[in-house]
């Protein structure tokens, strides 16, 4: 499979090429793939996604297989147990996030009915397929990914913003951002 065409983002690395592969911009519809997808995207900002990539067997580990029933009733005590643990990137406000983002996942869930209907409703349920030639061309925030961020900072997402929003539209299929040369976007555009 190396010599494949893929979006540029991923390089050589064995783990990118594989996420890229087999999980970016794949249709998400599970509620832990979400709550697990919007916990590693709020662990990646400020740092690369291959880093996260690295340590996510390791929180699924220690965080309940992000289970966000279990996560909800995680304590103080237990963002001191994470805060000791180098499997993890040791911040204690992305932890802090992390719990009380499983409150409010849990309560937008019951809104919704699932949360993974909260997410698809932004895009009538079809992928955006926006066809882009290069990577230069594909964008970091869009107004759908700010008004997600606004939707999701009112239900008690406070760590989240409009880049991270398209990042997970990106990651979790909602857009297909497969440059066309890829070799993923053409099956993820059928």
């Amino acid at each position: 499979m190396s010599n494949l065409e893929r979006c540029v983002w991923c390089g050589t690395d064995a783990l990118y090429t594989a996420y890229h592969d087999r999980e970016w911009g794949v249709p998400l519809h599970t509620e832990h793939g979400w709550y697990e997808r919007i916990v590693l995207e709020t662990m990646q900002a400020g740092l690369s996604w291959l880093t996260v990539l690295r340590k996510r067997d390791h929180y699924r580990a220690v965080c309940a297989g992000f289970d966000p029933h279990q996560v909800a009733t995680f304590t103080t005590q237990d963002v001191d147990r994470l805060m000791a643990d180098s499997g993890i990137i040791r911040n204690r406000a992305k932890l802090v996030a992390m719990f009380s983002y499983a409150r409010a996942f849990l309560a937008l869930q019951a809104k919704h009915g699932s949360v993974d209907a909260f997410f698809w409703r932004y895009v009538d349920g079809t992928p955006l397929q926006p066809r882009y030639q290069t990577h230069a061309q594909i964008p970091t925030v869009t107004p759908l990914s700010t008004q997600m961020a606004n939707d999701l900072k009112r239900a008690g997402f406070s760590f989240i913003g409009p880049t991270m929003c398209y990042a997970l539209m990106e990651a979790t299929g909602l857009v297909n951002d497969h440059v066309v040369d890829c070799h993923r976007h053409a099956h993820l555009a059928s």
